[in-house]
């Protein structure tokens, strides 16, 4: 992956609870409040390719972006893609049971596939602030995925 970021967040919760936050896309509106919708694509309970359309406000713009399951590996964790444009998306999360709580561990990758010119410059010169504002949003991602976790 080009840009990479890993973050980890304790949760005072199974990892069966955080499991059952982190595969409710249905419900993920509900509980990350930088999610403004999600239209399902496919049926059924999440496993590899499940799909759904995810609309997020970042950076003052409302964007769409199709997603899908790549892995699923319940309780242990499951891999999420996304593509945008030239940019392919890939989101990791693993759980480990610590503590008595569960050690939720999130990493976020964006790899520019076949870029243009104007895209590695783009990439150059607005990649590091980016990945900054992108990690700021999954840290409160983690946040509210935990606080959900920890009131089932």
């Amino acid at each position: 992956m080009d840009h990479t970021t890993s973050l980890t967040q304790h949760v005072n919760a199974s990892s069966d609870k955080v499991w059952a936050v982190v595969s409710d896309i249905p419900g993920s509106a509900a509980t990350l409040s930088g999610i403004d919708s999600i239209q399902m694509l496919s049926e059924g309970p999440y496993g590899e390719g499940t799909r759904w359309k995810e609309t997020r406000k970042m950076m003052g713009r409302s964007e769409t972006v199709e997603m899908w399951v790549a892995q699923a590996d319940p309780p242990r964790g499951t891999t999420v893609k996304a593509r945008q444009g030239s940019a392919d998306y890939t989101t990791r999360f693993t759980l480990a049971d610590r503590d008595g709580g569960t050690d939720l561990t999130l990493t976020f990758g964006a790899e520019m596939v076949n870029p243009s010119r104007m895209s590695r410059l783009a990439l150059a010169l607005f990649g590091k602030l980016g990945m900054l504002i992108t990690r700021k949003a999954l840290a409160k991602d983690l946040t509210e995925i935990a606080a959900k976790a920890e009131s089932l």
